[in-house]
């Protein structure tokens, strides 16, 4: 692994690879005005205190249908959900609930806090999103990018033990809770960064605002699942080396977990998400089967 800073930063920083990245997201923020006026909508549901602990849920017509939250991504340090919205809406054709959870971003808070937040936030969906018309029994994590990164760091909650440290350690004894062991099923990382070591050598890392221990202690790679549930990996077949190499390194550190790996042809870094809300797309696909069987 290099430690050159220029070498991270043209693997990471999709902006020097991506001319038309602000056209990308300008387009999902379009696509996610139109997809909220056509869709049944709860929209700023409080999960806690801070104005962005907010969820957004787009239910099924069936009121026993899975949940799928997708964590947005954006290095921890931008974007919102109401700029994901679109992606929600051909999986609600297709029979399943979408939540998207809200975060604080740094450097106004650290990367802990904004997992301690998904924490938060999906044990407000296990114990009210039946009130809003999905079934938290069935309850998956998907993420994109920081979202990845989120969306895999839920798979190493031990939920039986969360309780105001939320990172609980690994020897921590059930606190009292209503929380299942199994309450998230399945987790599907979409080009997500398991090692954050490489953060600790990229600029934008004067937001994030990681060092070594934080970089060791808050990667998925340095965590151990907490049950043997399924995981997937995705990353686009025009992303950085960089991309790829974080998804073999989880596969290498959860052998027991990863189950498959899909490599989306054709998509970077930002284009992926547009074939995650493409009912034709593999990843589309392979998100929905992931959730429909597991």
């Amino acid at each position: 692994m290099s430690l050159d800073p220029d070498y991270y930063e043209r693997q990471y920083n999709n902006r020097l690879t991506i001319p038309d990245a602000n056209a990308f997201n300008a387009r999902g923020a379009e696509r996610s005005i139109a997809a909220r006026a056509r869709l049944r909508a709860h929209l700023d549901l409080e999960y806690g205190p801070s104005p962005r602990q907010r969820i957004d849920l787009f239910p099924a017509a069936d009121p026993a249908s899975p949940l799928l939250s997708f964590i947005h991504g954006g290095y921890w340090r931008a974007r919102d959900k109401a700029e994901f919205s679109f992606i929600a809406e051909p999986f609600v054709a297709a029979g399943i609930s979408v939540a998207l959870p809200e975060y604080d971003l740094t450097p106004a808070v650290d990367v802990r806090t904004i997992v301690a937040q998904m924490i938060d936030a999906h044990v407000w969906l296990y114990r009210n999103a039946a009130t809003y018309g999905a079934d938290p029994s069935r309850l998956f994590v998907a993420g994109h990018s920081a979202g990845g990164h989120l969306s895999a760091m839920m798979a190493t909650v031990k939920w039986p033990c969360v309780d105001g440290d939320h990172l609980a350690r690994p020897d921590a004894a059930p606190s009292a809770n209503d929380l299942p062991l199994d309450l998230v099923k399945g987790v599907y990382t979409i080009s997500g960064v398991f090692d954050l070591a490489p953060m600790l050598h990229f600029s934008f890392n004067a937001d994030i605002g990681l060092d070594q221990a934080s970089a060791k202690s808050l990667s998925p790679i340095t965590q151990t699942p907490a049950r043997p549930m399924p995981v997937h990996t995705a990353v686009g077949a025009l992303e950085s080396d960089e991309f790829k190499r974080q998804c073999r390194v989880l596969a290498e550190h959860w052998p027991n977990n990863v189950r498959g790996h899909l490599e989306v042809p054709d998509c970077h870094h930002l284009s992926i998400v547009e074939a995650l809300a493409d009912p034709r797309s593999l990843l589309f696909r392979s998100v929905r089967d992931m959730v429909q069987r597991s």
